[in-house]
């Protein structure tokens, strides 16, 4: 199996997305250098809190051109919550930030609501659109865990599974080698396992 970087931007939740992946026998190196990553191999890229801190650590350690060259030459890329919401053009949280632009789309607020809360914490299913390899072995409506107030206006064909809130969202989307999940995995239990499990083993092939 390719060693695998896991991206440090000082927002992502690292210790629990590299445990995770070290207990399914992944081999990771946390690092937050341009020079680790032009090296090659499959790159996830974990985050909390806000858009617009995280673009700006991506910026501030000169990792946007390198992911980008990355993302092009066909390494697999694998974004997690805000990792996932930095694949996309635009966000509109803390003012309008440009994120990565490898996929078309941009990044809005759940609106308003007497009858839901924002942010939307807690489990919620997942509702398979469309075909990906992440989550093979796992029925539909499977429950993952989710802790954000933002989610992705995706193109109706990158996006491999919805979930509901008020309104049906992009929870899944997938581009070719491009992979992104709005939930933590690491903290999904079984079904989070089942997707890292999956996205490592098409290292494999």
């Amino acid at each position: 199996m390719a060693a695998i970087w896991l991206v440090d931007v000082g927002t992502g939740n690292l210790h629990s997305v590299y445990n995770a992946l070290r207990h399914l026998g992944a081999e990771v190196t946390v690092t937050s250098a341009p020079a680790d990553l032009a090296k090659g191999g499959p790159v996830i890229l974990p985050g909390v809190g806000a858009f617009g801190h995280f673009m700006e650590g991506l910026r501030r350690r000169s990792l946007v051109d390198v992911l980008l060259s990355r993302f092009q030459v066909g390494d697999p890329l694998f974004g997690i919550c805000v990792g996932m919401q930095a694949l996309f053009e635009t966000s509109e949280e803390q003012g309008e930030t440009a994120g990565l632009g490898i996929l078309p789309g941009r990044v809005v607020r759940f609106p308003d609501s007497d009858q839901l809360k924002v942010p939307h914490t807690g489990w919620n299913q997942l509702l398979p659109q469309g075909e990906t390899p992440l989550t093979h072995g796992l029925a539909p409506g499977e429950y993952a865990y989710f802790n954000h107030s933002y989610f992705c206006k995706a193109s109706a064909q990158d996006i491999t599974a919805l979930t509901e809130y008020g309104l049906p969202f992009a929870s899944m989307v997938q581009r070719g080698n491009i992979y992104g999940v709005q939930f933590h995995p690491e903290k999904s239990q079984r079904v989070g396992l089942r997707i890292l499990q999956n996205f490592l083993q098409l290292l494999y092939e």
